[in-house]
């Protein structure tokens, strides 16, 4: 996989392919995309507390369901990579599933910026600030992307590897959130 085959994707140039790890990076861009939209319906300030709440509990069912299709991104490639991660390899901090999701939410904030930028309705000042928000956040999404890039290289050369440690989401687990046990 390439991350310029993830941006188009991301960007709806390209469909996924069926084979691994696209069926989690299909799930977690679909989870992003539902948690930006409750996200915010959650900051509406005239909604009645029941629609907030309501707003909250989404967020929270799909930030598990993000970060669980994260994980079994890094799954994939974990599987992918079986044999070329060597020990004295550098250990690389961020999973390629971390940098998928980052890539995924890059991709909705450069949707919804160029929205803004494209306005009819807002004034000039609104527009150009918009337009140079948009190319910092390309600039981001296309230095992230080579990052994957370089990071998926080294792993299939062993040069570099990473752990799946897993992010443990206490809040939405019963035994281990007290709250949730009342």
């Amino acid at each position: 996989m390439k991350a310029s085959e993830l941006v188009a994707f991301h960007d709806g140039a390209a469909p996924p392919s069926r084979e691994a790890p696209w069926p989690p990076i299909e799930e977690n861009h679909a989870a992003n995309a539902k948690l930006w939209d409750e996200e915010d319906l959650a900051r509406r300030r005239h909604a009645p507390d029941a629609e907030i709440v309501a707003n909250k509990r989404a967020i929270d069912r799909l930030n598990q369901q993000r970060n669980d299709a994260a994980e079994r991104i890094d799954e994939a490639f974990l599987e992918r990579f079986a044999g070329q991660l060597r020990d004295e390899a550098r250990l690389h901090s961020e999973t390629p599933g971390m940098i998928v999701d980052r890539l995924s939410i890059l991709a909705l904030k450069i949707r919804a910026m160029g929205a803004q930028a494209a306005r009819t309705d807002a004034n000039a000042s609104h527009l150009a600030a918009c337009r140079d928000k948009l190319a910092r956040l390309r600039e981001q999404r296309a230095d992230l992307a080579r990052c994957l890039d370089e990071l998926l290289a080294d792993c299939a050369a062993g040069r570099a590897r990473f752990k799946a440690y897993r992010q443990f989401k206490m809040y939405n687990d019963p035994a281990l959130n007290p709250n949730l046990r009342k």
